[in-house]
């Protein structure tokens, strides 16, 4: 059993490389030749000089202000005194909301943390249930409700606390849900004007048989919002065409490194061999065969995007449509526009930084498809897990190795060795085997078929948090202390599961200890240092780098990371949750947790990192589910717990717990969550009404024009851009619709070619 010392050592070491990290990150920011590394957004923003261009030869490269080491740690006042209405005006709402998840766990578990010391600790540690019991205990163990003696009246205590934090936890997360709802409404009513504002995507647009899918959503939409659609961009399938763009992008890199390579020595031509991985083969001039390389692949690019815009099979059935206001948009994007609830499927467009243009392409049956197979995957992804989770936690446990390698039992009774094995080990090889499980989770997202990046963030990052509460929780739980009854937890009774889960969690507090202390302390004391995108942006500015622009392209500001960052937060959440009542010595660590990321990664959003889209804080509800989940979890288990100790009484009053908290969830959600999902018509015409009055002759269908082309269009040239905005250039005349089997489209059709001035067609514009 671990003991205090054996924490004391595990924090000594985790404390030390936080301390290094920091450290390390104090000398390398201020080095001028780093400095697009560690400010980055400044740059982007066009704020921030390089100090390379200025001052003696030896100061470009080296800071020779010996003053500036002595302060390493003024970066953190600094994080700190940017106002946060200041902040969503340099990083957006995204990233200001985000932080304060980080404030929010700060709110909710500093107060329980001083009555859980205050309360608890005592009545805990005034017993002598283990002294007696005759089993291997240690001081953590006197710290937690394991050392209450069964059927004791002191659980009491554990019981009126348990109602006294899920009070305290609600009331702190309907406050932050108000204020957060509040500071979205105001961002979106007070934000500049933005092409989303005015496009709904409409999806599933059924085939005709007589009409293109530009006209028959032309068509559709003069027909059913007269007097406020605008005009449209149809979608098309660009996913080769991208591909061989992004090819020419990294055969120009390679072109680019070997020409820098020969203009350093003019006199020797570098050369390419030809063989696996350029080990050997034929020999050949790489600047000639790079060059050549690319004027095929531009060859290409043009072809295909000439086939693209001249095939109608290369238009999906789908198109951005934008309105002349706000109002029409809204009216548009949250109604149902055809009786047949399958087709004309609208919904707010992503702003155009947002959207994946990949999976437009995906036809809209495929969907359903595409997402149960990713449902069987993850099932299974999840559940076979538990396997290298088992074997992992067996290194928390000394007694098993050296009953599997007796030969080790004298170098793992060294008191340095045992305490790194269990208070570092375990910790630090979870999150190898985590490591590459988010990129496994984004691309089941993009297979789904979501169609902007935030959805796929908020897709993957629910996975990411299911994934861990199942192997990171429940896994490290059961597998950890409870491996040799596994195969009666499996096939007990489901009443009986709670009882297992909750008599195992005290056992387990040593290892979330540290594993809070590896991945939360020495993990975000890791974040700030860079050490990737530091070695990659010095070998590109070695290797590649030519001019000014080539530099800020090497830049990796990166972003928050919404999709690895917050399940991690939340897995901190359910821990100090499910631990406040039954292990409260775990809730200084998760403070420090919470209070070391608020500054770190304040300090990243307001000098690194470069927010891809901005959702306007959409995510909040999931995250507020998330807290939820974790508060019921946590009730249920001290249910489980105090079952097996002979506390039935408590069990009908806790019972509460859970209804209330469900109750509470529905009152949130029917009261806040509408401003995540819904634009108010009301805030769409005040917005609308304030734009005539300021700039009554504003060009808006200008403003929207180039909004929605695809990215591989934009860097064409314009001739060629032309045949993409085609329908953008012209306003709609009067022209008759080609569909002689239907009748529903009175008014004009820039694509038609009859007029629509016989007596017939006015006929059959009265009868419509």
């Amino acid at each position: 059993m671990a003991t205090l010392s054996d924490i004391g050592v595990a924090a000594a070491i985790n404390i030390l490389s936080a301390f290094a990290f920091f450290l390390a990150f104090a000398i390398l920011r201020i080095q001028p030749l780093n400095d697009r590394v560690y400010f980055p957004k400044w740059y982007l923003k066009g704020l921030r000089c390089s100090p390379l261009a200025n001052g003696a030869f030896v100061s470009k490269f080296v800071n020779l202000d010996f003053r500036s080491y002595a302060r390493f740690l003024n970066w953190m006042p600094a994080a700190l005194q940017m106002p946060e209405p200041e902040l969503i005006d340099h990083a957006g709402l995204d990233s200001a909301v985000y932080l304060r998840i980080y404030l929010l766990g700060l709110k909710i578990f500093v107060p329980i943390a001083f009555l859980a010391f205050t309360i608890m600790v005592p009545v805990n540690w005034t017993n002598n249930t283990l002294e007696h019991s005759g089993l291997t205990f240690s001081d953590i163990d006197k710290l937690s409700i394991s050392n209450i003696p069964n059927g004791s009246l002191r659980f009491w205590t554990h019981l009126i606390m348990a109602y006294a934090f899920t009070f305290w936890t609600c009331y702190v997360l309907k406050r932050e849900y108000e204020i957060v709802a509040s500071m979205r409404l105001h961002f979106l009513a007070s934000e500049q004007r933005r092409p989303d504002q005015f496009t709904v995507l409409v999806k599933n647009v059924p085939p005709d048989p007589d009409e293109s899918i530009s006209e028959l959503v032309e068509h559709f939409f003069l027909v059913n919002h007269p007097e406020h659609y605008l005009s449209h961009q149809v979608v098309y399938n660009a996913n080769k065409l991208s591909e061989l763009v992004n090819e020419k992008k990294k055969i120009q890199n390679w072109l680019d490194y070997y020409q820098n390579k020969y203009e350093r020595n003019p006199s020797k031509r570098p050369l390419l061999k030809m063989g696996f991985l350029g080990l050997w083969g034929e020999s050949v001039d790489a600047v000639d065969f790079y060059t050549a390389k690319t004027e095929r692949l531009s060859r290409d690019i043009s072809l295909e995007r000439e086939k693209i815009t001249s095939n109608p099979k290369s238009i999906m059935a789908a198109a951005f449509v934008s309105f002349k206001t706000r109002w029409g948009a809204a009216v548009c994007a949250q109604t149902q526009q055809c009786r047949n609830p399958t087709i004309w499927l609208t919904e707010w467009a992503p702003e155009p930084r947002d959207v994946y243009w990949e999976n437009l392409s995906i036809p809209f049956v495929f969907l359903t498809i595409r997402r149960l197979i990713v449902a069987v995957a993850f099932f299974f992804l999840t559940f076979f897990f538990v396997i290298p989770i088992a074997i992992v936690q067996s290194l928390a446990n000394i007694e098993s190795i050296e009953k599997a390698l007796p030969f080790l039992k004298p170098i793992i009774e060294v008191k340095v060795i045992k305490s790194f094995i269990q208070g570092f080990l375990p910790g630090i090889a979870l999150k190898i085997f985590l490591l590459f499980l988010p990129t496994i989770l984004m691309i089941m997202s993009k297979f789904e078929g979501f169609i902007s990046l935030s959805a796929l963030e908020r897709r993957s990052a629910s996975r990411y948090y299911f994934f861990q509460f199942i192997n990171v929780f429940l896994g490290s739980i059961i597998t950890g202390t409870a491996f040799q009854q596994l195969n009666n937890f499996i096939h007990q009774s489901t009443n009986e599961i709670p009882k297992t889960i909750g008599a195992s969690i005290p056992m387990k507090a040593t290892f979330f200890i540290t594993y809070i202390m590896v991945d939360g302390w020495a993990g975000v004391a890791a974040e700030i240092l860079r050490l990737k995108p530091l070695i990659i942006y010095h070998l590109k500015n070695f290797f590649l780098v030519k001019t000014e622009k080539d530099r800020e392209e090497a830049m990796d500001p990166g972003t928050i990371g919404f999709n690895t960052g917050e399940p991690q937060i939340q897995l901190y959440f359910l821990l100090g949750l499910v631990y406040a009542i039954v292990t409260p010595i775990l809730l200084p660590f998760i403070i420090v947790f919470f209070a070391l990321a608020f500054v770190v990664f304040r300090h990243q959003i307001i000098n690194v990192y470069n927010q891809e889209y901005e959702s306007a804080a959409a995510y909040w509800p999931d995250v507020h589910l998330r807290i939820i989940v974790a508060l019921i979890v946590s009730q249920l288990l001290l249910m489980g717990l105090l079952s097996t100790k002979e506390a039935a009484s408590s069990t009908p009053l806790l019972i509460t717990l859970p209804v209330l908290t469900i109750w509470f969830h529905r009152f949130c959600k029917g009261r806040y969550e509408p401003a995540f999902v819904r634009n108010p018509l009301q805030e769409a015409m005040m917005k609308d009404t304030l734009e005539r009055a300021r700039e009554p002759n504003l060009n808006l269908k200008g403003f929207l024009q180039n909004a929605y082309i695809h990215p591989v269009f934009k860097s064409a040239d314009d001739d060629k851009i032309d045949v993409v905005m085609e329908e953008w250039e012209e306003e709609p005349s009067l022209i008759a619709t080609k569909r002689t089997s239907k009748r529903s489209t009175p008014l004009s059709s820039k694509h038609g070619r009859s007029s629509f001035s016989s007596p017939e067609a006015n006929k059959e514009r009265s009868k419509t």
